[in-house]
């Protein structure tokens, strides 16, 4: 397996162009089976989970081409209505395939979704939303099969506050001409994206950024361009890596209100930044403040930037406090830390209180998922001497050309195996 070898202690300086947003590309390329004409997407990033998911679709039937961050692709016609479980098993987005699928064909049969090991994902309210839309559930312990001879409008609450169960219901109510009315609907900057894209399809959709969706479709969508959105959580691991490195750089590609939360807490940090129309400044802070955070649903701060900025928290002087209350997963990377001198105390699996102020020292350590991965590059480029961290395919899943662009910010980092 490969690793990433990294000597840290050097401040990053330089300019980083933010990829487009992994969690937008996922829901957009799964919205292209709505329709058999052809769809163009751009500032699609090439990760791991994109080319997986672009795997997944040719299987059902669609035909594409990935060059340079564009993906043309169009599925004329679906052959097959179940997901090859040794496809699904590898990556959670691939349940995203259940709403186009139903919408378009009546049938979705898949194995219960993979990826990154931060806790039990419920598909209730997928199960719940694909059934007021008129689905019958025939799911069993390993697969998740669901049948509609029609999908039925309907105005419901989902049971949760869940990105992916919001962009499945969005795309299931898709093809139907009749309203749809979703409340309780999750409104990550991915979600409206999508809202977005499938605007550009023909889908009638009201309520765009808010908690409440309506939706009224077509039959027949028409193909539509789109670019993805920036990548936000892109944004802020780079943002957090140079202030781990007192350095200086700009961010380019930004959606600032993307990050309010996020900027909320640099301020509280004491962190020098410069936020533009579409690009963020980081300027070299030598005091760091202890904070408080709290993942939450958007607009609160995101779970994906948590271990990132429990990293960050290690160089604030002083008691700070984390809190995850939506996977109870997410905190295992504090164990990798303590590797590397990290003072912290774990309350339960969702609190833990980071004593922080000591600089952090080289080591050997591994990514335990996605995000932890990215946070344990970030640390390592905090320590002075030479860390090693292993499974990094957890990273290539979600960041695009990662180690290339911190090596034009001046860090030294290579990856070997």
């Amino acid at each position: 397996m490969s690793k990433f070898i990294i000597r840290g202690g050097k401040p990053l300086e330089g300019v980083v162009h933010v990829s487009g947003s992994k969690n937008a590309a996922l829901p957009l390329l799964a919205a292209t089976l709505l329709t058999s004409k052809r769809c163009v997407l751009r500032n699609i990033p090439n990760v791991a989970d994109v080319r997986l998911m672009l795997e997944i679709l040719e299987k059902l039937g669609a035909q594409y081409s990935f060059e340079k961050n564009v993906v043309k692709i169009q599925t004329a016609k679906i052959k097959s209505t179940r997901i090859p479980p040794e496809l699904a098993e590898k990556m959670r987005a691939s349940i995203l395939l259940l709403g186009p699928l139903l919408a378009r064909t009546g049938k979705a049969e898949i194995a219960f979704p993979g990826g990154c090991v931060i806790g039990k994902r419920s598909i209730h309210a997928h199960a719940y939303a694909l059934e007021k839309l008129g689905a019958r559930n025939h799911s069993t312990e390993n697969v998740l099969k669901f049948e509609a001879k029609k999908i039925i409008p309907a105005a419901f609450n989902l049971p949760e506050l869940s990105v992916t169960a919001t962009e499945n219901a969005i795309m299931a109510a898709s093809l139907n001409s009749d309203e749809t009315k979703i409340r309780m609907a999750a409104y990550e900057p991915h979600v409206q994206d999508l809202c977005e894209f499938l605007k550009k399809m023909g889908v009638k959709i009201t309520g765009i950024g808010t908690h409440t969706l309506k939706i009224s479709g077509s039959k027949n969508l028409q193909g539509a361009n789109h670019s993805a959105t920036s990548d936000y959580l892109e944004t802020g691991t780079f943002a957090i890596a140079a202030l781990l490195t007192r350095g200086k750089i700009r961010i380019e590609n930004v959606v600032p209100k993307q990050l309010d939360s996020f900027f909320q807490k640099l301020e509280e940090i004491g962190a020098r930044f410069f936020v533009g129309s579409d690009f963020l400044e980081i300027l070299p802070t030598k005091k760091l403040n202890p904070t408080e955070i709290k993942t939450a649903v958007f607009p609160g701060f995101p779970t994906d930037l948590q271990a990132p900025f429990g990293v960050l928290l290690t160089q604030a002087r002083g008691k700070s406090r984390i809190f995850e209350t939506l996977f109870e997963g997410r905190m295992n990377y504090l164990f990798e830390l303590e590797k590397m001198g990290a003072k912290m105390e774990m309350l339960n699996s969702h609190q833990a209180v980071i004593f922080g102020g000591e600089k952090l020292r080289a080591a050997k350590v591994a990514s335990c998922d996605l995000r932890a991965g990215a946070a344990m590059v970030l640390a390592a480029l905090n320590a002075h001497c030479v860390s090693e961290v292993s499974n990094i395919e957890y990273i290539d899943r979600g960041y695009e050309n990662f180690e290339e662009k911190l090596r034009n910010l001046g860090a030294e980092i290579k990856r070997v195996g």
